[in-house]
């Protein structure tokens, strides 16, 4: 069964409605009538038309109001809009564009001008509809592989690892990764880059391949990371940069090696004790070819906590707040969840910090680790 497209038709003129709705329903659209703004309006958010024809001199309620407040309203701003005026004058015809109009039919009309414009910008919208579905769909693609680069605590049992991750858009520029060096030794990285847009997100698949090429018993941690600057240093746009820390936990020897690259620091948990910091300052990778990375190295127990995470946890653009102001107060909420069970750790933990479910402005990744 074909399409049927629905129309919308507003003016206060009841000839006007019934001449337009006649001419409409012979040629097989579904007609929706109304007589003045406010019902329209209703009538547009609930059966959400495929096109409105809106007079503009209306009592109460003019044309130019009832626009503004529909392209105000999520549920019907994107709801083409013709205009019918009686009135040619070109300052008029240029508000209604500027109020989001995308034509005008000057009464007194003709039939035939009225099923022109109508085809035409049904066409216009499908085409647009269209075009936003595609561009969906290929970001959905995106979002779906980039999500499988991102390791589960399921799929690395031995790693001792849980996460939140929320990308603010479809495809987000942090990631984090899991790496089995060996039996004993697991690698924990977790990057924040300069952008959020969709170039930068497929930077992801490249440093996983570089970690993994890298990230080896052959080389020091450090030396692993040196060798994925230099590699990003030559891939990366120019101004676009990534801060990074990189865990490398030996189970057997109970030592862990922490490299920082501009990254906000570490909170360290021992087991039974308070969280604190772990301040190691470094250059961020893919910016210097001589860059020098903070590194520090430490024993620890079974049972201590490490909690990594991207600078979207506390630093806030709308309230002026940089990373390095907002970890300040980041250590009170980690203060008494050494008993939580590690797999509901991240979710128990950005509830406290937002208050509630983030809305993020940036993206946000929580990596807690578990010796």
């Amino acid at each position: 069964m074909a399409d049927v497209y629905s129309i919308l038709v507003v003016d206060d003129n009841l000839l006007n409605l019934k001449l337009i709705e006649k001419v409409l329903t012979k040629e097989g659209y579904n007609t929706l009538l109304s007589d003045n703004g406010p019902d329209a309006r209703r009538i547009a958010a609930q059966e959400h038309p495929d096109l409105i024809l809106l007079d503009i001199e209306m009592p109460d309620e003019n044309g130019f109001e009832v626009i503004q407040k529909l392209k105000n309203d999520p549920a019907t701003a994107t709801i083409p809009v013709l205009f019918l005026t009686g009135v040619s004058e070109v300052d008029v015809k240029l508000k209604g564009f500027e109020l989001g109009a995308v034509d005008y039919i000057v009464k007194p009309f003709h039939p035939e001008e009225v099923l022109a414009r109508v085809r035409i910008h049904l066409k216009l919208s499908i085409a647009t509809n269209s075009l936003v579905q595609e561009q969906a769909r290929k970001l959905r693609q995106i979002t779906q592989a980039q999500n499988a680069l991102l390791p589960r605590p399921e799929d690395f049992p031995n790693a001792g690892f849980s996460v939140f991750y929320r990308p603010l858009e479809e495809a987000g520029g942090d990631f984090y990764d899991i790496l089995n060096i060996s039996n004993q030794i697991t690698g924990y990285f977790l990057a924040d880059s300069s952008g959020h847009d969709i170039e930068i997100s497929y930077t992801t698949a490249s440093v996983k391949a570089l970690l993994v090429q890298n990230c080896t018993p052959l080389y020091s941690p450090c030396e692993s990371m040196k060798m994925i600057n230099d590699v990003l240093v030559e891939i990366l746009p120019e101004d676009k940069y990534l801060t990074a820390c990189y865990m490398h936990l030996n189970r057997g020897t109970r030592i862990m090696t922490l490299v920082n690259a501009g990254h906000p620091p570490v909170i360290y948990m021992p087991k039974g004790k308070n969280p604190f910091f772990i301040k190691v300052p470094g250059d961020i990778l893919g910016m210097f070819p001589d860059a020098a990375f903070g590194i520090k190295r430490f024993s620890v127990n079974e049972g201590d906590r490490f909690f990594l995470y991207s600078d979207g946890m506390v630093e806030s653009k709308e309230k002026k707040i940089s990373w390095v102001a907002g970890v300040q107060g980041l250590l009170s909420f980690f203060e008494g969840v050494g008993q939580i069970n590690l797999s509901h750790l991240p979710n128990t933990l950005i509830s406290r910090i937002f208050n509630g479910y983030p809305i993020p402005e940036d993206d946000i990744v929580l990596l807690c680790i578990e010796v």
